[in-house]
Order: C-alpha cells, then sequence, then structure tokens
C-alpha cells in the first residue's frame, strides 16, 4: 500500500446512535469535544450518529420512523393552510 496514505491517529470511540440510544466502542480518527464513560469505567470520545446498524432499515428488516431534527414539523409548518 501507499505510505503517507491512511491516519495515523486512531483512537477508541463511543458511536451513539441517537434514534434508539445503542452505543458501540470502536476505533476511530473523527474529531469530537464531547465525551462519555463508558461500560469499562473509562472516559472516551463520542460521536452522535442519526442512523447505524441497529436502526437502520436495511439492517433491522423493517422501517421506521426517525425524525430528529424537527423536518416534518417544520414542513407542516410551512405548508399549513391558514
Amino acid at each position: 500500500m501507499k505510505k503517507g496514505t491512511h491516519p495515523e491517529n486512531y483512537r477508541l470511540v463511543v458511536f451513539k446512535d441517537m434514534s434508539n440510544d445503542t452505543m458501540f466502542l470502536t476505533k476511530s480518527t473523527t474529531a469530537t469535544s464531547e465525551t462519555i464513560k463508558w461500560e469499562d469505567g473509562n472516559e472516551y470520545p463520542l460521536i452522535k450518529v442519526e442512523i447505524s446498524n441497529t436502526s437502520h432499515p436495511f439492517y433491522t428488516g423493517k422501517s421506521m420512523f426517525v425524525d430528529t431534527a424537527g423536518r416534518i414539523d417544520k414542513f407542516k409548518k410551512k405548508y399549513a393552510k391558514n
């Protein structure tokens, strides 16, 4: 493989699926200022994601309604008949 193409600063990070509060610990280079205490008692950086394999319909086999940003309410308010 070509040298210098992959980052060297991998560290353990907790990813949290905001639609169902599932969390998992893995390595990542993503920057964040938030931290969370993990099951082992250590504190790790926290990355919040809107969807993961625990909530995506492809992996779960069922459709799930996710509206984390209030987009539907914003749409209804914008196009509501007075």
